[in-house]
């Protein structure tokens, strides 16, 4: 089978737009400490020297290993794939001499190594449809991917939690 006969097909109308627009605003005191406001959650960056939040970086990081656990789910049920958990981990490495002015070093990840590990009894076929759907759908992955982060994703299947 090849890879495109392997995607699932989409969940929407493929011919109608379906476009929404995502808002966040923001407050800084002058300061490296940043808070913002999505829809009715509060969420705080800093930097690790003053530590009030995580820092932006590690905010994009999180908001990978979200995006990866909303999209697993979607195509899990879009597949019928069982499963009872998903643990995830990310590492991304920064020259953080991009994010200080140096020319010609770029201000965000060089590389990010993923972990995901699917607790599930389906078989290897079925987790490899999955992975590659995932990977196909996700937004944030893509993002990383298309700003030209290695982006380097280790699967693995786990005994399902009770």
């Amino acid at each position: 089978m090849s890879d495109a006969e392997d995607l699932l097909p989409p969940s929407v109308d493929p011919t109608k737009a379906a476009l929404g627009i995502r808002r966040v605003s923001a407050r800084n005191h002058a300061s490296t400490r940043s808070v913002m406001m999505v829809r009715d959650h509060v969420l705080v960056t800093d930097e690790k020297e003053t530590n009030s939040g995580p820092t932006p970086l590690e905010m994009a990081l999180s908001s990978l290993l979200g995006c990866e656990g909303v999209i697993i789910n979607r195509c899990a049920e879009a597949m019928q794939f069982r499963y009872t958990a998903v643990d995830m981990e990310a590492d991304g490495e920064v020259d953080q001499r991009g994010s200080r002015g140096v020319q010609g070093v770029r201000p965000y990840f060089n590389w990010v190594k993923l972990r995901i590990r699917v607790h599930t009894e389906e078989s290897d076929d079925r987790f490899a449809r999955l992975t590659r759907n995932v990977e196909y759908r996700c937004p944030v992955m893509n993002l990383f991917k298309s700003a030209g982060v290695d982006v380097q994703v280790t699967w693995e299947k786990a005994t399902p939690w009770p």
